[in-house]
């Protein structure tokens, strides 16, 4: 509470490191596969604006959907060595804060809503429900990384249904492969806490997986090629989005063949990061298919 009662300077700067402002690799992640939504509706040709509402929301419910996880997980982030310094967790910040703040973020993401199609209205409170699980997931869950896989997702459908109205197969493809990427580099990213969350009782797909992690990895990503791959032939795309896409795999297929291997917490989380390259790049290849 010191630190609050310092100055606004200060305040802000516990805000910003909650919503984990300095890293934003989360934001890209959620963000990327709605905008491949965007452009596979539009055949290449995505509106701007629904680009822009979408960057826009992503870093908004990224932002929410951290400070939820932080406020549900504050007593067992004391307990784990890389979440401890945590704001909430290590009393810095107020919950009375951190609720005023997510409370705003939820406001102008529902402003946001009010300029997209009456579908899209209709789909949100899913996304909603699907971040306030989550954190409750991983006290239930084998593998909690498919609900933030699942929370992740949700956004490709609602970003389909902002470009075309409609909620095509194509979509519901979109959300399977999505969930399967995130089973993919969040189970990366809890090798991490691996020895932590088992000590306290946490579930992750890292800990249920042991040793066959890099199999798992291996098998959500191809799982979210595949789901790419018939979206984007369902879209009659052209040859080079497959190329980049099977280029994609190449590099999976390195981070495979490490995880076979001892990982260190810090190789682990630039793993983690080096997936958001993997969006950028399939997101290029779909704008490059339609041309």
């Amino acid at each position: 509470m010191l630190a609050e009662s310092s100055g606004t300077p200060s305040r802000l700067r516990l805000i910003a490191e909650l919503i984990r402002l300095p890293n934003q690799t989360g934001t890209l992640l959620l963000m990327l596969p709605t905008l491949w939504a965007l452009v596979l509706a539009s055949h290449g040709r995505p509106d701007p604006r629904l680009l822009a509402i979408f960057a826009a929301g992503s870093f908004l419910m990224r932002s929410a959907g951290v400070i939820l996880n932080d406020v549900a997980d504050r007593r067992l982030d004391r307990q784990v060595e890389r979440t401890r310094a945590r704001p909430l967790a290590s009393g810095r910040l107020s919950m009375g804060t951190a609720l005023v703040v997510l409370l705003v973020l939820l406001a102008i993401a529902g402003s946001l809503l009010l300029l997209l199609d009456r579908l899209v209205l209709l789909l949100s409170p899913i996304a909603i429900l699907l971040a306030a699980v989550y954190p409750f997931a991983k006290r239930i869950l084998p593998i909690p990384q498919a609900v933030l896989g699942m929370a992740f997702g949700w956004g490709t459908v609602m970003a389909w249904a902002a470009a075309r109205g409609t909620l095509d197969p194509q979509a519901w493809l979109l959300f399977g492969g999505t969930i399967a990427w995130a089973v993919a580099y969040d189970t990366i990213y809890a090798l991490q806490d691996r020895t932590d969350d088992q000590r306290i009782g946490i579930r992750s797909s890292a800990i249920l997986f042991g040793q066959w992690t890099w199999l798992a990895v291996a098998v959500s990503f191809g799982l979210m090629a595949l789901c790419l791959g018939a979206v984007g032939w369902m879209s009659e795309i052209g040859l080079a989005f497959y190329g980049i896409l099977a280029a994609g795999c190449g590099f999976v297929s390195q981070q495979v063949r490490m995880l076979r291997g001892p990982v260190s917490p810090s190789l682990a989380y630039s793993m983690f990061r080096q997936h958001a390259w993997i969006g950028w790049a399939v997101l290029a290849g779909l704008w490059i298919g339609f041309f």
